[in-house]
């Protein structure tokens, strides 16, 4: 099914705010309450809209430290890359794990207290991970912007 404009006004709003009540939505939507919901309905049953989630403050959770990790594996072979991925998987500071084309194999988003907790993390986690070759590490200084919404 395509998107029309409606449909895309919808999921602009909702993921503005994921909590907006069905009788504001429709009418930034310019649709009926029930026409709106039934719309929204479609859109989850259709996979357009996967889940509802709360976005957390990392400072207010501790975790305000952002590194990102270029991983270089030993191999291509795809048991080693499905080993990897499922002990990656598992280590809960990694909040992304990205297959990479390039210079990397893999690229990882994980979040730490500050750069004593990295080391830590590092040590427990990423230095264990099944056929690491190389590892590089870059701290992110500051955040100059952050997303989660799609263009639409």
């Amino acid at each position: 099914m395509s998107l029309d404009t409606t449909d895309r006004k919808i999921l602009s709003a909702l993921q503005k705010n994921g909590r907006v009540s069905n009788a504001d939505l429709s009418e930034k939507v310019n649709l009926s309450p029930s026409a709106c919901h039934r719309r929204v309905q479609r859109l989850e049953l259709e996979g357009y809209i996967r889940n509802y989630v709360a976005l957390l403050d990392a400072r207010k959770m501790n975790v305000p430290t952002t590194v990102f990790v270029e991983i270089t594996l030993q191999g291509q072979a795809e048991e080693g890359l499905d080993a990897f991925e499922k002990a990656v998987a598992r280590i809960p500071d990694v909040l992304e794990c990205h297959l990479m084309a390039g210079t990397a194999d893999y690229l990882l988003k994980v979040v730490a207290e500050n750069t004593e907790d990295f080391a830590r993390i590092h040590r427990q986690y990423l230095s264990r991970l099944p056929g690491v070759a190389q590892m590089q590490s870059s701290f992110a200084l500051r955040t100059v912007f952050k997303t989660t919404a799609l263009p639409v």
